[in-house]
Order: structure tokens, then sequence, then C-alpha cells
């Protein structure tokens, strides 16, 4: 770590104040943001005729959306990962977070858990193990678990598609640098929440997804990124930001200084005070 970098209980990188606008049926409790997992278009006998997995969708929830889909238990998709026979990378240890693609799956009359997974991995391995990806990774000196793993932070950072690729750069910058990632969404991950608040006790929890303590990237991928955010984790815009906080809707804010972080994080913290006291009102 440089010596001029403030100490890692002061500094404050993540996407504080990202203020999630959601679709019809979104529910919001405090600050954190439930979306609706999954469309289900209706067959001509009322059956759920397809399965829409969106962007960045833990596989916890990949699995609670197939369960409901296919009416089984609760549990049962999980359950069904052992038999499988998943075709997923080395490093992924049999865990396939991050290769269960978002897109639109047909559920058909004998659709299974097994089938619709390895069907999701097929998808991403498919996606993912072209050239355009894997000639990214190299070039980047990584590979293409790595680049996965990088997508999925950006997918649960980045605002919109616009910042994408600064968050990318971000997250290169800070490991070129020898800094923790500070990522609040991996923090998310591991506590298996999701909120837009961090507090300094969430910041010493004892996890190998914890980028505020450990260093380097997540042991997995924290999510199942789209295609957008592997572009950017392959080929972010060059850039010097190690630092952003969204302060308002669309208006995300990147810098390599921490005083001008400082002042944006207050600025934010100034809107969010100003928002609390007139919803308390």
């Amino acid at each position: 770590m440089q010596k001029n970098t403030p100490p890692r209980s002061t500094i404050r990188l993540t996407r504080r104040g990202r203020i999630a606008l959601v679709a019809t049926g979104a529910v919001v409790v405090g600050t954190a943001v439930a979306v609706p997992l999954l469309t289900l278009g209706p067959a001509d006998d009322g059956r759920p005729a397809t399965l829409v997995i969106p962007e960045g969708r833990r596989a916890s929830q990949v699995y609670a959306a197939v369960d409901k889909a296919l009416a089984l238990p609760p549990g049962s998709t999980k359950k069904s990962l052992a038999k499988a026979a998943l075709k997923l990378p080395n490093d992924a240890g049999g865990n396939p977070e991050g290769y269960l693609f978002p897109a639109v799956y047909p559920l058909q009359e004998k659709t299974t858990p097994e089938k619709l997974l390895a069907l999701m991995v097929d998808t991403a391995n498919e996606k993912f193990n072209g050239a355009p990806i894997a000639a990214g990774a190299q070039r980047n000196a990584m590979n293409v678990y790595q680049a996965v793993t990088i997508a999925s932070i950006v997918q649960a950072e980045a605002a919109t598609k616009a910042d994408m690729g600064k968050v990318a750069r971000v997250v290169f910058n800070r490991l070129e640098r020898g800094m923790p990632l500070q990522m609040d969404s991996t923090l998310n991950y591991a506590l298996g929440r999701s909120t837009l608040r961090t507090t300094a006790s969430d910041t010493r929890v004892d996890s190998p997804y914890n980028s505020y303590q450990r260093m380097g990237l997540p042991p997995t991928p924290i999510g199942n990124p789209g295609e957008e955010a592997m572009r950017a984790a392959i080929n972010p815009p060059p850039g010097d930001w190690l630092y952003f906080v969204t302060v308002r809707p669309g208006d995300t804010r990147f810098t390599a200084d921490y005083a001008e972080h400082q002042r944006n994080v207050a600025e934010f913290d100034a809107i969010r005070k100003k928002d609390g006291a007139r919803a308390a009102g």
C-alpha cells in the first residue's frame, strides 16, 4: 500500500449513496432495495413459459427463482447442484456463482433444475470463453474466472452502464497499487444482504469476501454479471481513479484525490440527511 494512502479505517471507496430506480414491483425497505428477481411469461395453459434472470443476481437468488418457476420446495435447486454436472472452470471449485448467466430461459414440461442450471452455465461458457473475452482477460494478465469476478463487482457497484468502465478501472488501479478494494458490495455478499449503508463494524467481519480487510479479489464472483459488465472488466478506459461515490442519481464522482473524495462523500451525507429529515417530516 502506498504511504500516502489514508488508513483503511478512514477510506470510503464505494458507492455510498447509489439510489436504485427500479421497475414496478420493487420493494424498498430503508436503504436496501429488493428488485423483482424473475419475470414469468405464461404459456397457453397458464404455466410459466420463460424465466428471466436479470444481471447481477446472486446464485442463491437464482436458485430461489428456479424453485419458484418450477413450483418446487424451497432449496430444491441448490440441492440439485451435486448431480447437475455443471461445466465450470477449475477455479470455481464447483461453485457456479458468476456462471449462471443472466438471460431469458425457456421452461418446458420436462424442465428440471439440473437442466436449467446447465443451460445457464453453458451460456456463460459460450459468452465468456470466446476470443474477445479470453483475449481481453489475457491482455490484462488474468484468467477468465478472474475477469468474471471483476465483472461481478462492476455489476454490483456501477450505478449506470456508463459508469461500469470507470468502476473496473478503479478495481485495476487499486490492485496494481497493492490497495485493498474496499468494496461495499463484497461485504454485502459476505453478509447475505443488499444495502447501501456499511458500518465500521461491518468492515471488521471475518470473511474472505471482506475486501476492507483482505487484499486482492474475493475468492469467487459475488453475483452473475452480464455482457456489459464483462466488457468493462476486460477493457476499462484509462484513468487514475481510486475512489467513487454516487452523490445523487446520475451523479457518480470518480477521483484519484482522497480529499476530493471526502468532500464528495460529505455532500452525499448532507443530501441523505436532508432527504431523511424531509421524509420524517
